[in-house]
């Protein structure tokens, strides 16, 4: 399997541990207040999606500006959803990227990005995984702080986790 797409594969197992945890949770956590990087963890967990979903967009054809504004015209609607709708959103996307990359013969072929903010680049849809990829992780690790600092332990996803797991066989 390309690495690209097994740490793709990573990120989605990532978050589902991360969602499976919040679960176990009193509710009131996943809305609560915190002074943090998000000011709750729902808007947190709403921003890696709605990010998940821009570059899915941008993979498939969309403009990085189309593909942005797509987002931000969702975010109220996805950072009002309740983490079991949260998660199937999640599971629908991470289907629908699956599927996408089955499909792909080449993931080294370039793509043009023209970022609004930093200009256009020649980019692999494999640096874009790994852009997803470390995107999560570095939001992950908010929302690991976040929980910490409300009083209660996350969880771990370390990627090393996730090969002892054999989850990366699954997929």
């Amino acid at each position: 399997m390309n690495q690209a797409v097994e740490m793709y594969y990573y990120h989605v197992w990532a978050n589902q541990t991360l969602m499976n945890r919040l679960k176990e949770l009193p509710r009131e956590v996943y809305e609560q207040q915190v002074r943090s990087v998000f000011p709750t963890i729902a808007k947190g967990m709403a921003h890696i999606y709605l990010t998940d979903l821009s570059w899915f967009d941008i993979a498939t054809g969309k403009s990085m500006t189309e593909a942005m504004s797509d987002s931000r015209a969702l975010t109220e609607e996805v950072e009002s959803q309740s983490l079991e709708q949260l998660e199937c959103l999640y599971r629908q996307l991470a289907e629908r990227f699956k599927a996408f990359l089955s499909e792909q013969d080449d993931l080294d072929k370039t793509m043009v990005i023209d970022n609004p903010y930093a200009g256009v680049r020649d980019t692999r849809l494999s640096e874009l995984l790994l852009q997803i990829v470390n995107h999560g992780t570095y939001h992950r690790g908010n929302i690991t702080a976040m929980l910490r600092q409300m009083g209660h332990a996350s969880v771990m996803t370390e990627y090393a986790l996730f090969w002892y797991q054999g989850e990366h066989a699954a997929q």
